[in-house]
């Protein structure tokens, strides 16, 4: 073993430990439920939306851990979802939650994770572990939690290095929608909580890898008529509802995985239709693949809510919400297809476009809800292109 961390109150028996492959060990406090889970470990810097992160499926197969302290101070309540269980596998924290202070709030976050089988741990020194996982990159680990304080730690190695990664992993078939629905609640609004849209002329299929639900909503709220469909969709399953253009959503996983079935689709759509195209993240990823552009495995991937990104064409720097352990490879892309939007923190790719035709996405999650607005105009440019 390299190292042992203590839980940061050291009088109490530690309730739970977090192992990673090279052998480091933390220990802290558990809360929810316990078991054992294996996964990628990644950070996030938002400073709120733990509920929303919990539950966006873009982290199956990962642990997060939260450098903002405050975690589960307003609660859960029973709209924030983003799709409807917790996707990231557990959440560590620096402080263990405390009682919840909000209006909107229903339930603890203890108690949420609990009902749902997620596993968290507080009293950890959450900047240690986030030098760790900068340093080593996105390193695998097993996480405990056994409120007696009971720990196998060669059987949790074991466990942490024998996590096989998201590389060549196709998650977006685990969280994808098991039928097409339609979609209709738009963005959030006091005092009535989410309106209802009416069917409107511009009507979009949006290609569930793992949709966000404030993703949708956004959708909605710039004009569209949305139908949700499975990730394995065909380009003849989503012409035949008459769309006047095509949205590409978020998810998990490694793109080349997803890319062998939804690459063709999307290619199929650019070759015999002229429809718009728009995708986020993991859409954002597999239109550069079907335009024929490559993807990479970053380091330890963007995870937060306070990333500035560039966009070529005006200059202006947009702060936004991020979460992608791969990216767009910027120099692979083809003639005709251009960067539009960078990464001011290492310069990688967030946005391309086509030069002739209404088809581009983002890396970023420009709907931030909660979290900065900077990019919801790429929702309206996408309704504007619909006519």
């Amino acid at each position: 073993m390299s190292s042992a961390v203590a839980p940061k109150n050291n009088a109490e028996k530690p309730t739970a430990c977090i192992v990673l492959a090279d052998g480091t060990i933390f220990y802290g406090h558990g809360f929810g439920a316990s078991g054992v889970i294996q996964a990628e470990l990644c950070f996030n810097t938002a400073m709120t939306g733990y509920q929303e992160i919990m539950t966006d499926p873009s982290y199956a197969g990962q642990a997060i851990t939260f450098t903002f302290p405050h975690i589960g101070n307003t609660g859960v309540n029973s709209e924030d979802d983003e799709t409807a269980d917790p996707v990231a596998r557990a959440m560590v924290v620096k402080w263990n939650p405390t009682e919840p202070s909000n209006w909107r709030s229903q339930q603890t976050l203890t108690a949420w994770l609990a009902k749902r089988g997620r596993i968290g741990v507080g009293g950890i020194d959450t900047r240690r572990l986030t030098r760790a996982i900068t340093h080593q990159g996105a390193p695998h680990v097993a996480i405990a939690h056994d409120p007696d304080g009971n720990f196998d730690i060669e059987a949790l190695l074991q466990l942490a290095r024998d996590f096989s990664g998201l590389e060549g992993l196709d998650l977006a078939k685990d969280v994808t929608c098991a039928q097409s629905y339609r979609w209709d609640e738009q963005r959030w609004a006091w005092p009535d909580g989410y309106p209802k849209t009416v069917e409107t002329a511009k009507k979009v299929v949006a290609i569930d890898y793992g949709a966000k639900r404030n993703i949708l909503r956004c959708l909605a709220s710039a004009g569209c008529d949305v139908t949700v469909l499975p990730a394995t969709a065909t380009a003849e399953e989503v012409l035949a509802h008459n769309p006047k253009g095509i949205f590409l959503s978020n998810g998990p996983g490694d793109p080349a995985a997803t890319g062998e079935y939804a690459v063709p689709m999307i290619q199929e759509i650019l070759l015999t239709t002229d429809l718009p195209i728009f995708g986020i993240c993991l859409g954002h990823q597999m239109l550069a693949l079907a335009l024929g552009g490559n993807t990479l495995k970053m380091s330890h991937g963007h995870h937060g809510a306070n990333h500035p990104v560039k966009e070529h064409e005006t200059g202006k720097v947009e702060i936004t919400s991020m979460n992608h352990g791969f990216a767009v490879d910027a120099d692979s892309l083809p003639e005709g297809v251009i960067e539009t939007h960078v990464s001011l923190f290492d310069g990688s790719n967030c946005g391309i476009r086509m030069v002739d035709r209404p088809v581009f996405s983002v890396q970023h999650h420009p709907e931030a809800s909660p979290g900065p607005q900077d990019s919801f105009y790429l929702f309206e440019r996408f309704s504007a292109s619909l006519g």
